[in-house]
Formats: structure tokens, sequence, C-alpha cells
């Protein structure tokens, strides 16, 4: 007889755009990852009548709902996926914490560290993740397996950017994440939270930060751009800068690594590449690799496509799932999860109290 895997029912808040990046892996993930689980999209919520029933039919959702609350509690309900604005990440979490669901979270993890952390601890041991999807591109897994096997040697610099065009637009101050109240902050928790996580991901804990923030559309709630330099607990220091005015850009998140014994470059843009050199190779050999993270023997190059084939944006958050789905059936703790992102939170709340004092900020 043939052994049937398990079914997870997924009830999903939310129906933007990231809900359908979510929507994407949940039907994707067992054609390129061999899950103990099979995700049933069951229920998905959202305010607009019209535009939820479009969306329940182009992403094969077998139910609608208009109120969250009557869906996160319903013990057919395994998974509550929270797809929605920042402000809404809280109440959510902590209601499906309480009838113990499985919880995924999209990032910022919440408005501020003190709801972070009260999210946290009310999960406490329910399996949980949050979509830092770009711990799973290819070539930034290759990057920490890089950094890993100490091919950089002692990291001097970390010099990260996150530019994107999308508050040029006057008009944009009219949706929620230009609202303080439905989204904390701007470019900070939306661009900036990225970057940290990828960075302490790569080169570990920032232990000292000093920033600044500004807004250039006068009367709009929440900052535009964001720069600041840090100290990290492994002796490197790192420049990080964060913008929805990086016209010409349409999602540059980059960063680039230098050490002891070489150094590393990523711009999203082109994702599929990264440029590697190795200092430690003859002189007369020296020279920055580009190399096409696709494989062989690269993070991922099983699960996808054949060498040399590229991957984009999905894949992201199909490898995250895939992740997560094997620490759920081994009981392991999947990361990144909700105490990672406290500690980005924490990290956001940093800049905050920087960017308003002027003045360095220990961690």
């Amino acid at each position: 007889m043939p052994q049937h895997n398990p079914t997870l029912n997924v009830a999903m808040v939310g129906n933007g755009f990231i809900a359908r990046a979510h929507s994407n892996a949940f039907h994707q993930v067992g054609h390129f990852f061999d899950t103990p689980f099979h995700l049933h999209t069951k229920v998905v919520c959202g305010r607009n009548p019209s535009k939820l029933e479009a969306f329940a039919r182009q992403w094969d959702w077998e139910e609608t709902s208009l109120e969250w609350e009557s869906i996160v509690g319903r013990p057919d309900i395994h998974i509550v996926d929270i797809a929605v604005p920042n402000a809404l990440h809280a109440p959510i979490a902590l209601a499906a914490a309480r009838a113990e669901k499985i919880i995924f979270c999209e990032k910022p993890m919440a408005l501020s560290a003190q709801e972070a952390a009260r999210m946290a601890e009310a999960l406490g041991d329910l399996p949980n993740l949050v979509w830092f999807n770009y711990r799973r591109v290819p070539a930034i897994a290759f990057a920490k397996q890089l950094m890993d096997e100490g091919r950089l040697g002692q990291a001097f610099h970390y010099r990260s950017s996150y530019f994107n065009q999308s508050g040029v637009d006057p008009a944009k101050g009219q949706t929620w994440r230009y609202r303080s109240t439905e989204a904390g902050s701007g470019a900070i928790g939306d661009l900036l939270s990225h970057s940290l996580d990828t960075a302490m991901f790569l080169n570990g804990d920032i232990s000292e930060l000093s920033a600044t923030k500004h807004t250039f559309i006068p009367g709009r709630e929440v900052d535009d751009a964001v720069q600041l330099m840090a100290h990290f607990a492994n002796g490197s220091i790192g420049s990080f800068e964060a913008s929805r005015f990086g016209v010409g850009r349409r999602n540059g998140n980059g960063f680039e690594i230098y050490g002891s014994k070489g150094s590393l470059a990523f711009d999203l843009e082109d994702m599929n590449r990264l440029q590697f050199f190795d200092a430690t190779e003859p002189p007369s050999l020296q020279g920055a690799r580009n190399l096409l993270v696709t494989g062989p023997d690269h993070p991922y190059s099983a699960n996808f496509w054949k060498p040399g084939h590229l991957i984009g944006y999905e894949h992201t958050f199909i490898a995250t799932l895939g992740d997560f789905l094997e620490a759920l059936a081994k009981h392991e703790a999947f990361h990144p999860n909700f105490q990672d992102a406290l500690h980005t939170q924490k990290l956001i709340e940093a800049v905050e109290s920087s960017a308003a004092s002027r003045q360095w900020i220990k961690l």
C-alpha cells in the first residue's frame, strides 16, 4: 500500500502581493522538495470580497473568510500564515498561539520590540517561521558556507545596501506601508530588516550601532531612508543603507564582505551570481570570480533545475518552506524563527533610538 504523507491545512490571512508568493510556495514545495507533509490551502482571509474571491480562484484556496478571528482557532486548521500589514501581526499570532497552531509570519515581526517579545513568549515551543526568505537565495546560502569554512579569514568590513524607488511617487503615501499606525516604520522595517537579518546570518551579531533616518516627502509619516554604522561582535565594522528613493533600482538588495583571505559581493537584481575573490591564490592568479550559483554542488541545486538554469524570487519562499517542513518532521528548530526575528526587531528599535538621540547604542 502506498504511504500518504499527513495533510496540514493552511489558513492564510492576507491576499496581497506577498500572499501570492506564499500561495505559490504552498503549491510548489512538494514539486521540488521531498516533503514529509502535504499542504492544503484550506482558507484565505481578506477584507475586499471581490478581490478575495478572485485571489482564491487564482491560487486554489478552498474557502474564503472576511474575518481572521473566525479561522485561526478552527480545529481543522494546522498552520496560520500571517501576510497582512504589520500592525495585525501580533493580534493574529497571539490568537493562533492560544489555539496552538503552527505559525508563519511576514517581516518585520511586529511594530515594536516589546510587541515582538510578547509574540515570541506566547509561542513557546510551537513550530514557527518568519519569512526572511533571502537567507534561502542559493548565492547567499553559498556565501554563508564560504564564511563558515573560513574562506574569507578574519572579517574586516561588512557593507550593505538596499535601494528601491517605491517611495518616489507621492501617491504611495496613501497605502498602508506609509502609515505609521499600520507599518510602524518605513524603509527601516520594510528594507533594513532584511539587511539586518542577512548580516547576522552571514557575519554574526551586531554589538553597537549609530543611525540616522530621513523622510524626503513633507508630511509623510514614516522614514524614506536610513543609514547606519555598526560594530559586529567578531570585530568587523559595518555600514548599512536602505532607501525607497534609490531611483533606478527596483530591488537592489546587496552586500560586500571583506576579510583577510578574500571578499564576497552580492546583488539581488542578479541573484543567481556571487562575486568571490580568493586572496590566498598567487598574486598572478588573483581576480574576482563571477560565480553562477546554480550548481553543481551549490545550495538547493539538487532541488531546482540543472546547472546553468536560473531560478527566481519565488524559489526563495519554496526553499524556506521546504527547509521548515523537514525541520518540523525531525522535531528540530527552524531558522529564522520568532526568536531570530525578535533579535532583528530589537536592532530596529536601536536604529530608531539612535536616529532620535544621535548617539551610539550598545546592544
